[in-house]
């Protein structure tokens, strides 16, 4: 009997792949705060040490509006909404990249590899014997169909699967693409979770998690005090004409995860709704707590209020962590990404808590600090083609490498 036509034929595509010089990758990624869809068309030559890589285009496409509401309630959602929104945010994703393609001047055929890190539905880093547990939306395979090109997807659950946090994982991306021979660089992402990572020259002394949270609380408040028409504190405006509570502030910042060592990972469970109701709680007493569920009990000076503290929480927080760092060699500066750097509260309040240390925007040194972690998970899926380990394990705290993510090839 003649062997099958098709024997081979995934072996001879990724060998296709990973034998060229040159990969466009597109990567995608949609954050804690669930708004929409970052992604990235990235260059790259080569992997690991050698690699080289050049963001072309990034764009961020709002989710449509019903989905954006269905994401809101996933966390509590049937096993039946919860599949249905799995293949839904997939399409999402898949209609993200060709959008991206189509203003870029490119077709899925120019296309090499898509790298998808999906929509985080549930994370629940290890706690003592108990491992954690992850989960990603947005499947692979869908994006793979609809676009046509091979897609890594599901990044977290292989470094969860190594007794790790499946986060940061953007810290190999950082040492990568921002070591500065000879200085230590304090990489901020500012997302709906702050995360740091420590880059020094060599790997094995990086240093990078989650310190708490990033716009998660601003976005709570936000959303509330427009009664849902906006997800976020345009430009801190909010925030810059309130007033810090101070006992309030000092009360949330003795939370436990503020002083658990690293490695360590949270989300939106620990600071999202709840905690930003805690805080006007910690504030407004009782008043705080029934606005949040809908009561017109708070004035828009309380809210500005409430936002000013939420910033100087998110800020002390981040500085704060810089405690659980290495003390040599000395910290030259901190570069911010992420949607907190259009915070000008958020800015300012970091720049006075790390001084002298100046604090300056990705955009400073030619990266587009909100396509960082879009670009990141571009290179990752670079990464997992070429084998090599994507998690740095004194970042997640998994016991070994692992290469990160599931293909799909599409066909």
């Amino acid at each position: 009997m003649a062997k099958p036509s098709s024997a081979g034929r995934l072996v001879k595509k990724l060998t296709s792949l990973a034998t060229r010089d040159e990969r466009f990758v597109v990567g995608l990624m949609s954050g804690t705060s669930a708004d929409g869809i970052d992604a990235a068309l990235v260059k790259c030559h080569g992997w690991g040490h050698w690699l080289e890589a050049e963001l072309v285009n990034f764009i961020c496409v709002r989710y449509e509006p019903t989905l954006a509401e269905r994401l809101g309630h996933a966390a509590h959602a049937g096993v039946a909404e919860l599949a249905r929104l799995n293949f839904d945010v997939g399409e999402a994703f898949a209609a993200a990249a060709l959008t991206l393609l189509r203003k870029s001047g490119m077709r899925p055929t120019d296309v090499h590899l898509i790298g998808s890190h999906g929509q985080t539905v549930y994370h629940e880093p290890p706690q003592g014997d108990r491992g954690g547990v992850t989960l990603q939306i947005g499947e692979g395979d869908v994006i793979a169909r609809q676009t046509g090109v091979v897609t890594v997807s599901d990044f977290r659950t292989a470094d969860v699967a190594a007794g790790g946090s499946g986060a940061p994982l953007i810290p190999l991306v950082d040492w990568l693409l921002f070591r500065k021979p000879g200085a230590a660089r304090l990489m901020l992402n500012i997302g709906g979770i702050a995360n740091v990572t420590w880059l020094v020259d060599d790997l094995a002394g990086v240093r990078a998690f989650d310190t708490g949270p990033g716009n998660a609380l601003c976005d709570e408040i936000a959303r509330r005090a427009s009664h849902g028409r906006e997800g976020y504190d345009a430009d801190g405006a909010a925030a810059g004409r309130g007033t810090v509570h101070e006992e309030a502030a000092s009360s949330f910042l003795a939370k436990q995860y503020f002083a658990a060592q690293p490695p360590k990972s949270t989300g939106k469970e620990l600071f999202g709704r709840d905690a930003a109701r805690e805080l006007a709680e910690l504030i407004h007493g009782e008043k705080g707590g029934e606005w949040f569920k809908g009561a017109d009990t708070l004035s828009e000076s309380d809210v500005d209020d409430l936002q000013a503290t939420a910033v100087a929480v998110t800020a002390r927080s981040i500085c704060d962590a810089v405690r659980f760092l290495p003390r040599t060699p000395d910290l030259a500066e901190v570069l911010v990404s992420g949607g907190g750097v259009r915070n000008q509260p958020m800015m300012t309040t970091l720049a006075e808590l790390f001084a002298p240390v100046p604090v300056r925007s990705l955009a400073e040194i030619g990266i587009d600090p909100d396509a960082k972690e879009a670009m990141g998970f571009a290179i990752l899926a670079n990464e997992t083609l070429g084998g090599g380990p994507g998690n740095v394990p004194a970042a997640t705290g998994a016991g070994a490498g692992a290469v990160l993510g599931k293909i799909s090839v599409g066909f």
